[in-house]
């Protein structure tokens, strides 16, 4: 409605002396001059350019029989100013322009400029004029002055006397008698026969305001009663007064009257307004609302602020300013919604916590059109412990200029059938650009000029909204800053009118003359041409958007002629092009539906127009036609008192009963706002209906409207589309209603399900009210969000810390800005219907809503507001409305997360109210398991932790730690170990207590303890967190006790949960699931290679070589060979070029972990202590470990002579797995390769090979794999990884170590039967094995020929001791250095990752091994 804008500006008005400083200021009629009083002056100021022009200083001797300046009053021409002085005097002064140069001050601009001097007016708007103030008359009261007020030609005094004098402007009492307030009748209304007089002699009017509206004086009593004096006849005199009293207020200090609503705001002794308004058919006060501060939002202040000192309504009657005795200042919409107060946040205290001195104010005015308001204010003075220096600036009263936007809706109501927030500015318009024009139009979002500082505080953020989609749908928080075009604002201030299209695109505005409209994709402004057309016309009822079109209502200043003038927006701004339709009397409103206009003139009457584009040639135009005229002055008694008109489609009937459906899109009602009265008036269908094909839609005669219906009271917008939606019915065809401190009223339709007939007993529309708690500016009908804008403020005093600055405005003041805010109303609403038994209908508008981003925290919401007032209600509730709300949720999949995001956003003691409505945590857990819903599981834990004893809980953490394994769910897995260990930590016999408020426990983090590793090597600091954390205390055991509880316990937590580690790996390997075990092993830090060495001769057997080989083959993608029908007869098959293949074929995916020196290192087997200790790389020449990532290196493509077996094991070429070979960029490196001619069928076969590979992620895990199996000592797995491979070097290798003494037996076994196996399926079902077979054959038969050498007693296990896992509780620390480098990177987890960065981005999957990016693979 009204906001704060900026620092308030400081006046050059420096008093010398006391008599000098400013009391008083009053504003003429227009606004544009300042009568600004003090003890011994008068003083004229101009409002634009806000400058002093003339001052009159009383002389001494005339000053002291007067006594000091108190009050003023302008004459309604502002040729005079009545001033009241401190002992009984009027004076008058008449008000002329001097002689010679009129004008004090004027403008320079530059030579040359193009500042237009010919524009009629110029001189008059833009200089400030030299006036001289002249004393005419004086007059002599004889008792002090207490009011002066002007009514039309006359001026009001009252008297400390008790009299009443009506003194005509020439300063001549006209021989009429001074009325005594003893003689006037007072009765509680206007219909008692005789009322009471006042019966005490001392009575006085303290203050008084006329009411042009209501035809009568508020007044306000010395002894603190209120009450209204109206004459009954035309006569002013005391026979014909009567007055009114509401009977319960008797500490009136103040009043102000509000004459668009007819209210009258009495200020009282205790702080608080009331506000009256007067019953039209009694007469009697009737209050409307109070404005009060409440405890709950100024704690510290609310019944100290001292009476309520002055009361002002802004200009255009929508807002209200109020300031009290020990200062402070609160502005409030008409009917009571507080906007800005300045006794709380930043206006009450630095920023370093310190509470400043209130601002004091002792008189203030609004300026032109509510942009100003004029304060004389002094920070308080009598508190003496400010410094002294500080005192005798602060003490002097000072002029201040407050500066405020407001909303569009205050001036132009038309603009509530838009979605758009506009607000305007004295010379610049905000507007939201996000929304509709966002989602209508890409470029206008990009159309930002400015932004206003502002702070990023999320309206959602308290809800917990995790949501993408309403970034889109809300913008961003800073509005689009237009600035008015200088050229149209310097001959045209103040701004009056403002309109913005349906698109959010184009923007309206008009001044005091003309109007200028501007374009947000081109950015420009368009002002007319002819600057003669623009100073001839006033816009009088607001402007608004049709399409391409500007329909607005002025007056014509030559032709003295009232007018509808229609101008299209792309063609030039003149009057040659626009439409001009003649009206017989001023035009106050107007508003636009689809494709009519709605007028509402000065003799309460009612005009619709049509309005259609017509195409004359290449012109573009528009045409209007009356279709219709209703005359409303037996309903309304002053055409002043309508605040907005709006033509809509709503009516009582919801569209089904109507005899044709497509009547519920018409114009069906006129909504008019008579002083917060909503009236409806709909069409009268009672008589015979026409149908719509007999007749010509343009000859068709409107049907009658009804007589007037009151909807509702206290309105102070209406909000409607003319948009339909089928799916979103309840939404858009529902009326909203603003009603200021009572929140908002939506009238909903109701709608039978699935079209069935509806109820003759049911109305067919409801009344819902709901409270929100921002201002609404516009409703987002299908979005269900209400928009609105809420001042924020910013704290700049820390820059200025030297003394002589303390009283710099930026000190006393924070920087005001205004901040785009929104609301979700839909909880409301449902709990409104719920409350109602209209649960069908809740259903049926929920249904319809699903899919909004943030329904989930709609039912949430809902849910959390009725269990707090529920279970924290001190009085039995008679019929709860839990249990409904929690069956209505249950009608929605989000059922579950709903609930438990509400427990964990509630305190613990309101939770088994709550489940005793929505049912056991137990089974709800359950049903979230069992619909896989593992997140919300977890978080139905905590509740079961805190509500059950822990063997419930870790019963339960078992179940869903389980299924995390099961499903791969690592951040969950990794949780449920952290929570398994808490809860052996400290576990209880009992659930724990509620905390208190005072517990530190309660504040809502997972107390774990951090140093205790999550399995034998990680730690749980290093878990990262997650998207899903566990965030509800647990009480732990205090003391030296719980300490030892927690040691007894940490071995037998680590114990239970290793086991359930242990058996999930075990089924894996069972399955022959190796992708999972890797991933498995990664995320959760699992000690692979030490359980490996225990499991060797149990779970990790291959049972099935074929069945392994066929799995893995499916699990990493990898195809299985194939053999092409060329190779049949393949020069491959010789022994020279079957290396060459071999080693191309070794080339793509070389061993990372096999070297050439591995096999010296195998021939000499017993210098080392284990074969163990030697499968790693021997050279050290790089240490991976501290370098970011794999090394480089460049790939190298060399022939090999034929040197029999040994070059299939010893490869010459040593690659990366990221090296660009893989992606077949096949370098060249060595000359000698030339030599070597390989045909068509050689090409074909490497091609053949190639094809055979499978991703190189899979590659790479599977080497990873290999690795881990070659460390635990379980060669069966190193061969079926081999075969899968290809790699003949690894079988090679497995095979020779299986050549050694401390080989065991069985496993030796078991290779060969698999292999033979192998063999035989390769023979019958894959044929594209037998060549690698066939290569590796001799080893195996060498193999076979020593096993029958051996004697069997030679074959013993190896014992777990030499395993460098059991001797050394750091295994890495015996290892080679690159390879402790991959083994501490791979078993650690995803918290040690050493990122890759990767020069080589040619592939597009390269990607960590083993999922989500868990673990490196380092290469030497």
């Amino acid at each position: 409605m009204y906001f704060l804008s900026g620092w308030p500006k400081r006046l050059l008005c420096a008093p010398r002396s006391p008599a000098e400083a400013p009391l008083h200021v009053q504003s003429d009629p227009r606004r544009a001059f300042f009568a600004v009083l003090a003890p011994a002056r008068l003083s004229i100021w101009y409002s634009r350019p806000s400058v002093l022009i003339v001052t009159y200083k009383e002389p001494a001797k005339s000053s002291t029989q007067f006594g000091s300046y108190k009050q003023a009053e302008w004459r309604p021409d502002s040729t005079m100013i009545a001033v009241s002085t401190a002992n009984g005097y009027i004076l008058f002064f008449h008000i002329t322009s001097s002689r010679g140069d009129k004008y004090l001050y004027e403008p320079v601009y530059p030579k040359g400029s193009p500042q237009m001097k010919g524009i009629p007016h110029f001189k008059e708007e833009h200089c400030a004029p030299a006036l001289n103030l002249e004393m005419k008359k004086i007059l002599d009261l004889q008792a002090p002055i207490m009011s002066l007020q002007s009514v039309l030609e006359d001026l009001l005094v009252a008297t400390s006397d008790g009299l009443l004098h009506l003194i005509h402007w020439e300063g001549m009492t006209n021989g009429r008698k001074a009325i005594n307030l003893s003689t006037v009748p007072f009765s509680v209304d206007l219909q008692s026969s005789r009322g009471s007089f006042l019966g005490f002699a001392d009575v006085h009017i303290k203050d008084m305001e006329y009411c042009a509206t209501l035809d009568g004086f508020a007044v306000v009593f010395n002894d603190g009663k209120v009450g209204f004096i109206t004459p009954v006849s035309s006569r002013f005199t005391a026979e014909q007064l009567h007055g009114v009293w509401p009977q319960d207020v008797i500490d009136g200090t103040c009043v102000a009257v509000n004459n668009k609503y007819r209210l009258m705001a009495f200020g009282c002794a205790s702080g608080s307004v009331q506000v009256y308004t007067i019953d039209n058919t009694t007469g009697a006060m009737l209050l409307s609302h109070k404005l009060e501060l409440t405890a709950k939002q100024y704690p510290d202040i609310w019944n100290k602020t001292g009476a309520v000192k002055l009361i002002r309504w802004s200009p255009d009657n929508s807002a209200v300013i109020v300031t009290w005795e020990y200062g402070g200042l609160s502005l409030w919409s008409v009917f009571g919604a507080q906007l800005i107060c300045t006794l709380g946040g930043d206006f009450a205290y630095r920023s370093d916590g310190t509470k400043k001195e209130p601002l004091k104010i002792h008189s203030m005015s609004w300026g032109a059109e509510g942009y100003h308001l004029w304060v004389i204010s002094g920070f308080g003075s009598q508190h003496t412990e400010i410094e002294s220096d500080l005192r005798s600036i602060v003490k002097q009263s000072s002029i201040l200029l407050f500066q405020f936007i407001k909303s569009v809706l205050t001036v132009n109501p038309c603009m509530s059938n838009q979605e758009q927030v506009l607000l305007q500015g004295e010379d610049r318009l905000y507007l939201n650009c996000g929304e509709a024009s966002q989602t209508q139009n890409s470029k206008s979002s990009s159309a930002r000029t400015d932004h206003m500082p502002s702070r990023g505080k999320n309206p959602f953020a308290d809800g917990g909204l995790e949501s993408q989609g309403l970034s889109t749908l809300l913008g961003h928080r800073h509005w689009h800053v237009v600035q008015i075009s200088s050229t149209y604002l310097e001959s045209n201030w103040p701004i009056r009118f403002s309109a913005i299209d349906k698109l959010g695109q184009n923007i309206a505005v008009a001044g005091k003359f003309g109007f200028a409209h501007y374009s947000l994709l081109t950015k420009k402004w368009k002002l007319f041409g002819n600057i003669t057309q623009e100073q001839n016309m006033i816009v009088t009822g607001g402007l608004a958007w049709w399409n391409d079109f500007m329909v607005l209502a002025c007056y014509n200043l030559s032709d003295r002629q009232e007018e509808l003038r229609i101008y299209l927006r792309t063609s030039n701004l003149d009057n040659a092009f626009a439409h001009v339709t003649k009206a017989p009397v001023e035009t106050l409103l107007l508003s636009v539906f689809r494709d009519m206009v709605v007028v509402f003139r000065a003799d309460c009457s009612i005009c619709l127009y049509s309005i259609e584009k017509k195409f004359d040639g290449s012109n573009t135009s528009a045409s209007v036609e009356v279709l219709q005229e209703v005359s409303m002055s037996r309903y309304i008694p002053h055409p002043f008192l309508v605040v907005s008109v709006t033509l809509t489609s709503v009516s009582t009937e919801n569209g089904i009963t109507l005899k044709m459906p497509q009547q519920a899109r018409d114009a069906e009602s006129i909504m008019l706002n008579l002083a917060g009265q909503l009236i409806m008036m709909q069409r009268d269908r009672s008589g015979p209906q026409i149908r719509e094909k007999d007749s010509n839609p343009n000859q068709r005669k409107l049907l009658p409207f009804c007589p007037p219906v009151v909807l509702a009271q206290s309105v102070e917008n209406v909000w409607t589309t003319c948009r339909a939606n089928k799916q979103k019915r309840h939404l858009l065809e529902a009326l909203w209603l603003s009603c200021g401190g009572a929140g908002m009223k939506v009238w909903l339709p109701l709608f039978p399900r699935d079209h069935r007939k509806p109820h003759s007993f049911l109305s067919q529309r409801i009344m819902l009210p709901f409270h929100i708690n921002i201002y609404p500016l516009a409703v987002l009908f299908e979005d269900a969000l209400v928009l609105g804008a809420v001042n924020d403020t910013l704290l700049y005093d820390s820059l200025y810390t030297r003394n002589s600055a303390r009283e710099q405005l930026e000190v006393l003041f924070p920087f005001c800005v205004v901040e785009r805010t929104s609301q979700i109303y839909l909880h409301h609403i449902l709990r409104q219907l719920l409350v109602r038994n209209l649960g069908e209908q809740a259903l049926l508008l929920a249904q319809s809503c699903a899919a909004l981003p943030y329904f989930p925290h709609v039912l949430e919401l809902m849910l959390h507001e009725v269990l707090e007032e529920e279970a924290t209600s001190r009085e039995p509730i008679p019929d709860p409305l839990l249990p409904t709300v929690a069956k209505f949720i249950t009608e929605f999949p989000l059922f579950l997360q709903t609930v438990v995001h509400c427990a964990r956003k509630t305190e613990y003691a309101l939770w088994n109210y709550l489940f005793a409505a929505v049912g056991n945590p137990k089974d709800l857990f359950e049903e979230c398991l069992m619909a896989q819903d593992l997140d919300t599981a977890a978080s139905y834990l905590i509740i079961l932790q805190n509500m059950e004893v822990p063997a419930v809980s870790r019963q339960h953490a078992t179940l869903l730690f389980n299924t995390a394994l099961e499903q791969g769910k690592w951040d969950l897995c990794r949780h449920m170990i952290r929570f398994l260990k808490a809860i052996g930590s400290g576990e209880s016999e009992t659930p724990p207590s509620t905390p208190t408020a005072q517990e530190p426990s309660s504040s809502g983090g997972f107390e774990f303890f951090r140093n205790r590793s999550i399995s034998l090597s990680q730690s749980a600091e290093n878990v990262p967190p997650g998207k899903f954390s566990l965030q509800k205390t647990l009480s732990m055991p205090s003391g030296p006790s719980g300490k030892r509880w927690s040691r007894d316990s940490d071995c037998a937590e680590n114990m239970y949960i290793d086991m359930m580690l242990w058996r999930h790996a075990r089924r894996l390997l069972e399955d022959v699931r190796l992708k999972d075990l890797g991933c498995f092993a990664a995320q959760l830090g699992f000690e692979l290679i030490s359980w490996l060495c225990k499991e060797r001769t149990r779970a990790a057997r291959v049972d099935n070589f074929v069945v392994a080989l066929k799995r893995l083959h499916k699990d990493f993608l990898w195809p299985l060979p194939i053999i092409p029908a060329s190779s049949l007869s393949s020069p491959f098959k010789n022994g020279k070029c079957r290396t060459v293949g071999e080693q191309l074929l070794k080339s793509q995916s070389a061993d990372p972990f096999v070297t050439p020196e591995m096999d010296a290192g195998i021939s000499n087997i017993q210098r080392s202590q284990s074969w163990l200790s030697n499968i790693g790389p021997t050279h050290r020449d790089t240490d991976i470990a501290s370098s970011p990532g794999p090394q480089m290196q460049d790939a190298f493509l060399s022939p090999l002579s034929n040197k029999g077996d040994e070059c299939s094991i010893g490869s010459a070429t040593d690659l990366t797995e990221s090296s660009s070979m893989v992606d077949g960029d096949w370098t060249v490196v060595d000359e000698n390769f030339s030599t070597l001619s390989l045909t068509q069928s050689e090409l074909e076969h490497i091609s053949m090979e190639l094809a055979s590979k499978g991703p190189h992620k899979s590659q790479v895990q599977l080497r990873y794999l290999l690795h881990i199996f070659m460390e635990a000592g379980c060669l069966d797995w190193c061969v079926v990884i081999g075969l899968i491979l290809r790699e003949s070097s690894v079988v090679s290798q497995i095979l020779s170590i299986a050549q050694s003494s401390e080989m065991d037996g069985e496993m030796l076994q078991n290779i060969k039967t698999g292999l033979h196996a192998v063999e035989r399926w390769a023979a019958t079902d894959c044929p594209g094995y037998k060549p690698f077979l066939n290569i590796i054959k001799p080893q195996l038969q060498k193999l076979s020929e020593m096993k029958e050498q051996v004697q069997p007693d030679t074959f013993q296990p190896v014992t777990m001791g030499k395993t460098p896992e059991q001797t050394s509780p750091r295994a890495e620390e015996s290892r080679g250095s690159s390879s402790r480098a991959s083994i501490s990177q791979s078993e650690t987890g995803s918290n040690s990752v050493v990122s890759r960065k990767e020069e080589d981005t040619t592939q597009a999957d390269e990607e960590e091994p083993f999922q989500d990016g868990a673990y490196d693979c380092s290469v030497s």
